[in-house]
Order: structure tokens, then C-alpha cells, then sequence
């Protein structure tokens, strides 16, 4: 494929992914029974999600067409702006999950399972973190070589992460609250926007540009 074919693919699984993942926070608040906190805080946690990658997909647009994006840019700005407010959300969801595992939610689980989820999960977070906060970094500057490493080495990173979180949400682990039960539509959906999620970073990964020879 052509380097203007693999902008294009990743430019549209991208916006595909923004659409799936404000659907996910409907999903999410749809499939409650009750709003409860962590119902809330999971669908807001999705738009949050959502937002961060609408603007982050039309900053990458410019990039990887080598467009300086200026610091006084508004959607760079509240890219910027937005996600710590997503990332500090996902910690303090992840310190939860940590919180109803020491208090016994998982005593007849397998602890190498539970590990996986809270060491993929814990990754995750830290791995998109990256993958916006470096794009953010390096916009103005989109001929710099190590700003394009560093973008492709954490879009790499992430693609991986985000197969493995879908693997750990889809496949129930036995022990934990619902898995006598598992919820086939969840499954469905979690799994698809995980397909989906790492189909984006990859694709993005490939419409980078490669380092210009100094």
C-alpha cells in the first residue's frame, strides 16, 4: 500500500473507533440496571475516551501529512487539556479494581488470571497515555525523527495492549463476580471495540511517516 492508502485506512478506523467508543458509553449506561457510580463512571470514562481521540485523530491528520500543528491550536490545545482528566479517571478506576480485589471479589480466582488483568489493565492506561501525550509533543515539530519513533514505538505498544485488555474482559475468569453468567452482548461489544482498537493503533502505526535521514 501506498503511504497516502495506509493514511487513509488509519484515518478511517480511527473515526470508526471515535464513533464505537461513544456507542460503548451508551452501551454501557443501556446495559445497567441501575445507574450506579461505576456504571456512571464507566460511560464517562468512555466519552472522556471519545473526545480525547476526536481531537486527537484530526491533530494526527495533520502530522502525518507533515502539518505543524501551532501550540496556540485549539483542538491541540484541548487535547492537552482534556487528557489528564482521562488519564487520572482510568487510574482512579483502576485503584477501584484494585480495591475490590484486596477486599476479597476474587478469592477463588486464579491469581495469575487476576494478575494478567490488573498488570494488562494497569498498561493500558499507561501505554494510550503515551500514545496521546506523545502526539501532543511532537505536533508542532512532525518532521523530527524521534518524535515519529517515539509515536510509532508507543502506537505499537498500545495496538498489543489493547488485543490483551480484550482478551481479559472477553474470556470470563472464574472466580470473579459474573463469570457463572457471562453476558454474551458484553462480550460481543467489549471484544469488537477491542478488535477495533488495536485494528486503529496499527494502522495508525503504519501511517506514520519513517524517520527523515538526517
Amino acid at each position: 500500500m501506498t503511504p497516502a492508502a495506509w493514511r487513509s485506512a488509519a484515518l478511517g478506523a480511527l473515526w470508526a473507533l471515535v464513533v464505537a467508543t461513544f456507542g460503548l458509553a451508551a452501551f454501557t449506561l443501556w446495559r445497567s440496571p441501575v445507574l450506579d457510580v461505576v456504571a456512571v463512571l464507566e460511560a464517562l470514562r468512555s466519552v472522556l475516551a471519545a473526545l480525547v481521540l476526536l481531537w486527537w485523530t484530526q491533530v494526527f491528520t495533520r502530522y502525518v501529512a507533515a502539518e505543524a500543528v501551532p501550540d496556540t491550536d485549539g483542538v491541540l490545545r484541548s487535547v492537552r487539556a482534556l487528557l489528564p482528566w482521562l488519564t487520572s479517571l482510568r487510574i482512579a478506576m483502576w485503584l477501584l479494581l484494585l480495591l475490590s480485589l484486596a477486599g476479597g471479589v476474587a478469592e477463588t480466582a486464579s491469581p495469575v488470571a487476576v494478575t494478567a488483568l490488573v498488570t494488562i489493565s494497569g498498561a493500558f492506561i499507561f501505554a494510550k497515555n503515551a500514545v496521546f501525550g506523545t502526539l501532543a509533543r511532537w505536533a508542532p515539530t512532525p518532521n523530527e525523527a524521534l518524535g515519529r519513533v517515539r509515536l510509532g514505538q508507543w502506537l505499537n505498544a498500545a495496538a498489543a495492549l489493547s488485543l490483551a485488555l480484550g482478551v481479559v474482559n472477553v474470556v470470563p475468569i472464574a472466580g470473579l463476580p459474573g463469570s457463572d453468567t457471562p453476558d454474551v452482548a458484553a462480550m460481543i461489544v467489549y471484544g469488537t471495540h477491542a478488535l477495533l482498537d488495536t485494528a486503529a493503533m496499527l494502522l495508525a502505526l503504519k501511517a506514520v511517516p519513517p524517520p527523515m535521514a538526517p
